[in-house]
């Protein structure tokens, strides 16, 4: 079985207020081979939709390429908006190749309430996906309950709000819209998505994305 490994220790500035989080980039950022158009850094996969999101939200005109200047444009923009990054999942084992979060196995977490603890500015953690099987909200979960905490509802609505308190300190999570194309088919089953399709029909998915994440990224 191939052991993923995450290739990438968090990434958490001293001004962070906010943690995007996670579970795993694909096996190829592991064994070092990366295409052509993939930045190395979290969420680099030239697949994948945050960093393109993020451009948008802010303006930013990033470079979409395998170079040190397109990592150094990242780590700028977290460090200037107080934002970290630091996924759920430190491995797993997968029969399978793949990207795919249900085909991880014998999954170790990483000590996120040990890393909240530390960082003591975080009060908002950003995830890139909801509470289905082996997605970021589900591992967390898990790795609350060996803490004796669990996640109180804020909001129901999508993307869903919830909150735990660490040493006295309130802490929300906001589970957004994941990130890759596998998310497009319940974007579009959506209300939200299907009126504002009917009122402009050149609105798409990542457009719904930014719409959403602004709100949580912004303020």
């Amino acid at each position: 079985m191939f052991h993923h490994t995450h290739p990438y220790s968090p990434f958490i500035p001293e001004n962070a207020t906010k943690l995007i989080v996670g579970t795993l980039p694909p096996p190829r950022f592991t064994s070092r081979e990366l295409r052509e158009g993939d930045v190395d850094f979290c969420y680099g996969s030239r697949d994948g939709l945050l960093w393109q999101v993020i451009d948008r939200v802010f303006d930013l005109d990033l470079s979409f390429e395998t170079t040190e200047e397109a990592v150094k444009e990242r780590k700028q923009f977290l460090r200037n908006k107080g934002i970290g990054i630091c996924d759920t999942v430190e491995s797993c084992r997968r029969e399978k190749i793949d990207a795919s979060d249900l085909g991880m196995q014998e999954v170790e977490l990483r000590d996120l309430i040990s890393i909240l603890k530390r960082h003591e500015k975080i009060d908002t953690l950003l995830f890139t996906g909801g509470n289905s099987k082996n997605g970021p909200e589900f591992f967390f979960r898990r790795h609350l309950k060996e803490y004796g905490l669990s996640l109180k509802v804020v909001s129901n609505q999508v993307p869903r709000v919830h909150q735990f308190v660490l040493d006295g300190r309130a802490i929300n999570t906001v589970s957004l819209t994941a990130p890759s194309g596998s998310a497009n088919r319940a974007i579009g089953n959506m209300q939200l998505y299907k009126d504002l399709k009917k009122q402009n029909p050149e609105f798409n998915t990542i457009d719904f994305r930014v719409l959403q994440y602004r709100q949580f990224l912004e303020n």
